[in-house]
């Protein structure tokens, strides 16, 4: 693929995206986001580093190469300054859970890729960050979304049935993840 192609069908996709209705409830992430079109777009931003993210990462079959880098760089874990590969199946149950909800309202990234030394910190903290948790392969954010509560969220997440959905009511995010499919929280 050349970078011409990309900057069209960038360009593209971002015109299509403006066109797209909310894609309608199915068994996994990836036949929910077959519903919305040609396109899958990722809208999020972080208050800790203050950037925003909103951009189409997949068209017409293809995962766009420097979106989904941008994307990995966005979720870094800003704490030590690294990144990770996010898992593309984690993106897809973002942004297939955030048509559910039928918002125009960003994601709030609270925690995408965590570094070990991330994790163990964390960890020493508090009893629900997990010692191997997915976080540390790129394959698991937490989130929130302004006007949606842990539960919308959660359930949506819980529709797409792709992944680990974990509802922390007391923090007001939810994890999601594209490990083995399985609940928990409250």
């Amino acid at each position: 693929m050349t970078k011409a192609t990309i900057s069209r069908r960038s360009l593209l996709g971002a015109f299509a995206a403006a066109t797209v209705v909310a894609a309608p409830y199915s068994a996994n992430a990836f036949g929910i986001l077959r519903g919305a079109g040609d396109i899958r777009r990722i809208n999020m931003y972080s208050a800790r580093t203050g950037e925003t993210i909103n951009m189409v990462y997949w068209i017409d079959g293809e995962y766009i190469r420097p979106a989904v880098e941008e994307i990995t760089y966005f979720m870094r874990d800003w704490r030590v300054h690294e990144a990770h590969d996010i898992d593309a199946r984690t993106i897809d149950i973002a942004a297939a859970t955030h048509g559910l909800l039928e918002t125009p309202q960003p994601y709030l990234l609270l925690s995408g890729y965590r570094s070990p030394e991330t994790n163990a910190m964390l960890r020493a903290r508090s009893s629900g960050v997990a010692r191997n948790s997915l976080h540390m392969q790129g394959q698991a954010a937490d989130l929130r979304v302004e006007g949606r509560s842990v539960q919308q969220v959660a359930g949506a997440a819980e529709s797409c049935n792709a992944g680990g959905v974990g509802r922390y009511s007391g923090s007001n995010f939810t994890h999601m993840d594209c490990g083995p499919v399985r609940t928990w929280g409250g």
